[in-house]
């Protein structure tokens, strides 16, 4: 069973990564003309989608790297590194523009009931980051109750997504441009030092590794 350290560092890192408020203004773009009950059912059905992609990473992603042939500290070190270009497009406001760019692609080339699908569940809010959370967090939680409890948490964080997707057009009114790019930039800064931990931990597991391979 996972300790409550534990529980609240891979909260804080998937919420990091999905970023919710940072979603709010991109998914009203996406939503453009529809109305509240067309928006809670995108909302509701992308939130949905996320969830399960995220719970199956959580649950058969460290069994596909064994295929491969890749360690956990390996995914780790990798994975951290991918989680520290992340931090570092949203303290210097990359990511943002990357994501509404996803977000312009999507409006022109698929139709609208589709949006639910992509780019919302995939890849804005379950993207190459918290995939690689999911996946790192399950190396460290690697008991079937330490899985379940990672899935709750994983449900806890899109649940909250989707409660902010419904709030997406008061919240945006309530931050403001200023309001954004702050807590853009402090979640920035929280989630390089979490990947600067995964890259430590993925370091040492190697290092053991190493030291415990005969010569």
């Amino acid at each position: 069973m996972a300790s409550a350290d534990q529980l609240i560092n891979a909260f804080t890192t998937l919420l990091v990564t999905i970023d919710p408020p940072g979603l709010a203004p991109l998914f009203l773009g996406l939503t453009t003309g529809m109305s509240r009950a067309q928006r809670t059912q995108v909302a509701l059905r992308g939130s949905t989608i996320a969830f399960i992609i995220l719970a199956v990473f959580a649950l058969f992603g460290a069994g596909v790297l064994g295929v491969l042939g890749i360690s956990i500290g390996a995914f780790r070190i990798a994975g951290g590194l991918l989680l520290f270009w992340i931090a570092f497009e949203m303290v210097f406001e990359k990511r943002q523009d990357r994501k509404e760019k996803a977000t312009e692609v999507a409006i022109t080339k698929d139709h609208i009931e589709n949006v639910a699908v992509f780019p919302l569940a995939l890849p804005l809010i379950a993207g190459p980051g918290a995939i690689s959370a999911t996946i790192l967090l399950a190396g460290t939680l690697a008991t079937s109750i330490g899985k379940l409890q990672l899935i709750g948490v994983i449900a806890a964080n899109l649940l909250l997504t989707f409660l902010m997707l419904l709030v997406a057009e008061r919240l945006d009114r309530f931050l403001g441009v200023t309001g954004r790019a702050i807590l853009t930039r402090l979640l920035g800064v929280i989630l390089a030092a979490l990947a600067a931990q995964f890259v430590v931990d993925g370091a040492k597991a190697a290092l053991n590794l190493i030291s415990a391979t005969p010569h």
